[in-house]
């Protein structure tokens, strides 16, 4: 009961953690779709030598401990790091960067298996049809739409539960770069679990939110598609 009404006290302390790990989860996402989905339909539509041995790679980093990523990214960004000019260690975009090198290889992944699918008749009249290059790849990432919305569901839910690695280059620091899950891993070890509940349903809520709404687009475009091919058939058979 505790719990719940501090979900609906307004803590500006959970509001602060809260809104961090959306914009931190979210971003990640959306920037691992837009490189995962073209890297990944690429591989799936092209044949090439060591195509095999590109997939298994890209299939093994869907599999990245997080941790490992965090100690990666902590040598690149420390101040004896190759990368540490650019002053990103213990910053919300050094928390984007460890999640999208996790949504990645899972935009890429799932893109793969979802593109490959496809029944190659569909490739052979689109390029019958005169459709270039960019027009196929197009029609066929169109077609793999429902499978595309998976890769986004399933990347944002691995960075908004993520922990290890922001954990590391985020520091955990209050009011900057603690987000939900540091902060219930902090409550955790402190005792305080009334309030590591409660930021564990918020946690829920907005993995369950954001999972809805992409589920009734992808039932939307199952219903569309399904229309579209009840139509087609029709005409052939008139």
């Amino acid at each position: 009961m505790k719990a719940v009404e501090l979900i609906f006290s307004g803590d500006p302390n959970v509001i602060q953690v809260t809104l961090l790990s959306l914009r931190v989860s979210g971003l990640a996402t959306l920037i691992g779709g837009a490189l995962g989905i073209p890297i990944g339909a690429f591989v799936a539509l092209r044949t090439f030598r060591g195509k095999t041995f590109v997939i298994s790679v890209i299939n093994t980093l869907m599999g990245l401990p997080p941790v490992l990523v965090g100690l990666v990214y902590y040598i690149l960004l420390s101040s004896t790091g190759p990368l540490g000019f650019l002053r990103l260690l213990y910053t919300p975009e050094a928390m984007i960067l460890a999640q999208l090198t996790m949504v990645l290889p899972i935009a890429a992944g799932v893109t793969i298996s979802s593109v490959s699918t496809i029944d190659p008749r569909l490739r052979e009249v689109a390029v019958s049809l005169g459709a270039g290059p960019l027009q196929e790849a197009a029609i066929l990432l169109w077609e793999a739409r429902l499978g595309l919305l998976t890769a986004l569901v399933v990347g944002f839910g691995a960075a908004i539960s993520e922990v290890g690695a922001i954990m590391i280059v985020g520091g955990n620091l209050l009011g900057y770069t603690r987000a939900l899950t540091t902060a219930i891993v902090l409550l955790t070890n402190q005792g305080e679990f009334v309030e590591a509940i409660a930021l564990g349903i918020i946690l829920l809520a907005l993995a369950f939110l954001v999972n809805a709404i992409l589920t009734l687009l992808q039932m939307r475009s199952r219903s569309s598609l399904f229309a579209q091919t009840y139509t087609r058939q029709s005409q052939l058979k008139w």
